[in-house]
């Protein structure tokens, strides 16, 4: 997401990432959410909005939990995914309380999702824009996404295809063989 008049300002950014943090301190810790009054909030904070929260601990990957669709306010958004983020990923056990001070919490706000209209599976490389497009794939019931930051981890578009082909439960190679949904988004991402 480009800087832009719908961007975050640094106070709106500061004020998500405090909820983020006493979401995740909370969940922890196995007490109540501290309630967000709607009224006390920027208007953009109080916007429906959609959120991917990413925790790490020294560069490495300790959880990242988000929706594609925006269904409630943004700072609820942020105070859900989270809580999520450090209790819920399946991939890792619950963040404990002697993580918390280590943890650096980053929150990507996505833009809606836009379907790509493509003939091939060359044809839909053309239209991706590495380091730019996040990219969701859906086959049926299934369906995998990654933000565009995955893009620094991965070498080439068809990597990033194999690794959200099995990501979604499926054969890496299943973007070639089958004409799947694919969809993009764009990320305003800061962190702590």
């Amino acid at each position: 997401m480009e800087k832009n008049k719908d961007s975050l300002t640094s106070k709106e950014r500061k004020l998500l990432l405090e909820i983020a943090r006493d979401a995740i301190q909370s969940a922890v810790k196995k007490k109540p959410f501290k309630k967000i009054d709607p009224n006390s909030l920027p208007e953009k904070l109080r916007t429906d909005g959609v959120s991917f929260i990413t925790l790490t601990i020294s560069g490495r990957l300790r959880g990242c939990i988000g929706a594609l669709e925006a269904f409630q306010p943004l700072a609820v958004d942020v105070q859900e995914h989270a809580a999520a983020a450090a209790t819920e990923d399946y991939r890792f056990p619950p963040v404990s309380e002697e993580e918390l001070p280590l943890l650096e919490i980053e929150i990507s706000r996505l833009t809606p999702t836009a379907k790509i209209a493509f003939d091939s599976p060359n044809d839909l490389l053309n239209k991706i824009r590495p380091g730019v497009d996040g990219v969701v794939i859906k086959d049926g019931m299934r369906r995998a996404t990654f933000l565009p930051q995955v893009w620094e981890k991965v070498s080439t578009p068809d990597e990033f295809f194999a690794h959200l082909c099995i990501k979604m439960g499926a054969h890496p190679d299943l973007w070639r063989e089958k004409n799947l949904d694919v969809f993009t988004y764009q990320v305003e991402k800061f962190k702590e």
